[in-house]
């Protein structure tokens, strides 16, 4: 709709002028509401022990990366390991979901956000055992110790990434 103004000069609706705000967006970038998905916090419901405070401290680096966190607190976590399928040899003290992939351990923020992105076809990401240097296994005065972040699923096991600390290599 358009509304005449003094002088002969046309302005037109808000509605009008929103609707092409729109459609001009959605003809330029056709990934726009996907991307605006992509980029809001994703949910993680990480399971632990009441009484681990290294998986605290892994939240909490979790959560100051972006994602949304639900803590789930149960003294028989090897229960839920089992029923996600984490292989007995990647175990550690957590486990987390996120999407459909499983995160064993102390698995950097930055790992579970390429495998995000990546969308491999696996079951998640581990980090075996407790890496001194890991993230929520700082030790100040300590250097922090080389690890591997495992990729495993129905095609078996293979490096996804290797940190040195919360840097990767």
């Amino acid at each position: 709709m358009a509304i005449w103004l003094e002088g002969g000069s046309i302005m037109h609706s808000n509605a009008t002028i929103c609707r092409r705000a729109v459609l001009a967006t959605l003809i330029a970038s056709p990934f726009a509401f996907r991307t605006a998905a992509a980029d809001a916090p994703r949910r993680m419901v990480v399971t632990k022990d009441p009484s681990c405070g290294c998986c605290s401290a892994w939240v909490e680096h979790i959560r100051s990366a972006g994602f949304s966190i639900e803590v789930v607190e149960t003294p028989d976590i090897s229960r839920v390991k089992a029923r996600l399928g984490v292989p007995q040899n990647l175990a550690s003290c957590h486990t987390a979901e996120i999407d459909r992939y499983v995160i064993e351990g102390h698995v950097p923020a930055d790992a579970i956000k390429r495998l995000l992105a990546e969308q491999p076809h696996a079951r998640g990401l581990a980090v075996p055992g407790m890496p001194a240097g890991s993230p929520g296994m700082e030790v100040p005065d300590m250097e922090p110790q080389t690890f591997e972040v495992v990729l495993f699923g129905p095609s078996g096991q293979r490096s996804f990434a290797r940190y040195k600390g919360n840097e990767p290599l």
